[in-house]
C-alpha cells in the first residue's frame, strides 16, 4: 500500500517535514504546499516532488498530510483535509485555542480521520528510555530554554515550547496511574522580555493523581537546555532531552539493608566513612546510566503516523492527547494573566522593559 502525501508549510520545520516524508516507505510525496514559491520549491526539490502554491489542489490526490503552517491557521488548513478525506499530522500545538482544537478533533472522530499532532519529544529516545523507569511520579520538574529565535511570535512560550512538557508530563503521569489523570489546579507567571506574548513562563500543575509538576519555559535564553526529571518510590530520574543522556538514581545495597544514614550517624558511626558510603558501589545509593537508542525523534514521530494510517490504528499522540495538552496550556495562559504585577495596568503579559524614552535615547 503506497500512501500519496503533501507536507503543507514548508518554513524552518515543515521543509525537514517534506524531507523525511520521502524517504518513508510506502509513502510517494506528491507536493510541498506554501505560497512562498523560494520555500516551496525548495523543499520539493529536496523532497522530489511538485511545488504547490494552494494546499488545496492536491487534496483530491494525497491520502495524508503533514500540516507545519502558522498555529493560527491550523483549524482551516487540518478540517479542509480532513473534509477531503486526507489523513492528518497537525503541529503542535493542535491549534491556537481549545475551540479550534476540540473542532478539529471532532472533525476528525465524525469523519473517521486519522489525527496525529506533532508532539516530538514523545519519540525523543532519551524520553522513550526514561518512561520504563519513571515508576508512579510524585514529583515532575522540566525546564526548557532557548534563545530567540524570531518565530512562532504569534504565540507565547506557553504554546509554543512549554507545550512539549506539558504534554510530556501528562504522559508520564498517566503511566503511573490507570491511565487517566486530570489537572486539579495551575498557578503560573510569565514576562514578556522581546515585545508581543510572554517570553518566560513558569507554572506549577497539581494533578488528580497526587503528582505536582513544575514546567520551566523560557525563549530568551543564552542556552539550549531540554531536561525532565521524576522523583517516585522507584528513584529520581534525570533525562537531557537535548544531550540525550538518562540516569537513574536508586536505593544501593546497604540503604536496603539497614539503618538510614541518619540513624547510622546517631549511632555512633563515622560521619566520614557515612560520606564516603553515599554513593560508593555497595553504598547507600547508586546512580547508573541508561541506555539511550540513536534515532531521530521527528523521523520516528512521521514513521508512527504513517504506520497509524496504514494499519488502523491510533498513533502515539493522538489528537485527543494534543486537546488535553491544548487545554492545559491555555488554563497556563489563563493564570498568567491573572497573576498581574506590572504598573502599567494594561491587559497585555507582565513586562520587563525600560521606559521607552530611555529605549529611544539608547
Amino acid at each position: 500500500m503506497t500512501l500519496n502525501a503533501a507536507v503543507i508549510g514548508t518554513g524552518a520545520l515543515g521543509r525537514h517535514h517534506a524531507r523525511i516524508m520521502a524517504g518513508i516507505d510506502g509513502v510517494a510525496m506528491v507536493a510541498a504546499c506554501d505560497p512562498n514559491e523560494t520555500l516551496g520549491r525548495a523543499a520539493a526539490e529536496t523532497a522530489g516532488c511538485d511545488w504547490v502554491a494552494d494546499y488545496r489542489d492536491v487534496l483530491d490526490r494525497i491520502d495524508v498530510a503533514s500540516i507545519v503552517v502558522p498555529t493560527a491557521l491550523h483549524r482551516r488548513v487540518a478540517e479542509d483535509c480532513l473534509a477531503a478525506g486526507v489523513d492528518v499530522l497537525v503541529e503542535k500545538p493542535l491549534a491556537g485555542c481549545l475551540d479550534d482544537g476540540a473542532s478539529i478533533v471532532a472533525t476528525a472522530r465524525r469523519l473517521d480521520r486519522t489525527l496525529a499532532v506533532g508532539h516530538v519529544e514523545r519519540f525523543n529516545p532519551a524520553f522513550e528510555s526514561m518512561q520504563p523507569h519513571a515508576g508512579s511520579p510524585k514529583y515532575i520538574r522540566a525546564e526548557r530554554t532557548s534563545p530567540y529565535a524570531f518565530r512562532s511570535t504569534d504565540i507565547s512560550a506557553v504554546h509554543d515550547l512549554m507545550i512539549h512538557d506539558i504534554e510530556l508530563v501528562l504522559a508520564l503521569a498517566a503511566d503511573g496511574s490507570d491511565g487517566r489523570v486530570e489537572v486539579d489546579r495551575v498557578e503560573a507567571m510569565g514576562v514578556c522580555l522581546c515585545g508581543g506574548l510572554a517570553d518566560q513562563v513558569q507554572a506549577r500543575l497539581r494533578l488528580s493523581t497526587g503528582c505536582v509538576a513544575d514546567i520551566t519555559a523560557n525563549r530568551v535564553s543564552p542556552i539550549v537546555t531540554r531536561t525532565v526529571q521524576t522523583y517516585s518510590a522507584a528513584g529520581c530520574v534525570t533525562a537531557d532531552l537535548q544531550a540525550r543522556t538518562v540516569s537513574v538514581q536508586e536505593a544501593g545495597p546497604r540503604m536496603a539493608a539497614g539503618p538510614l544514614p541518619l540513624d547510622a550517624a546517631a549511632a555512633g558511626e563515622s560521619i566520614d566513612e557515612l560520606k564516603a558510603a553515599m554513593f560508593a558501589d555497595d553504598g547507600y545509593f547508586r546512580v547508573r546510566q541508561v541506555a539511550v537508542a540513536d534515532r531521530d525523534a521527528l523521523t520516528a514521530e512521521l514513521q508512527d503516523f504513517v504506520d497509524a494510517v496504514t494499519e488502523g490504528r491510533r498513533p502515539r499522540v493522538c489528537g485527543e492527547h494534543g486537546l488535553a495538552a491544548l487545554a492545559v496550556a491555555d488554563r497556563v495562559v489563563a493564570a498568567i494573566e491573572s497573576h498581574r504585577w506590572d504598573d502599567a495596568g494594561s491587559t497585555g503579559p507582565n513586562v520587563l522593559l525600560p521606559p521607552r524614552e530611555t529605549r529611544r535615547a539608547a
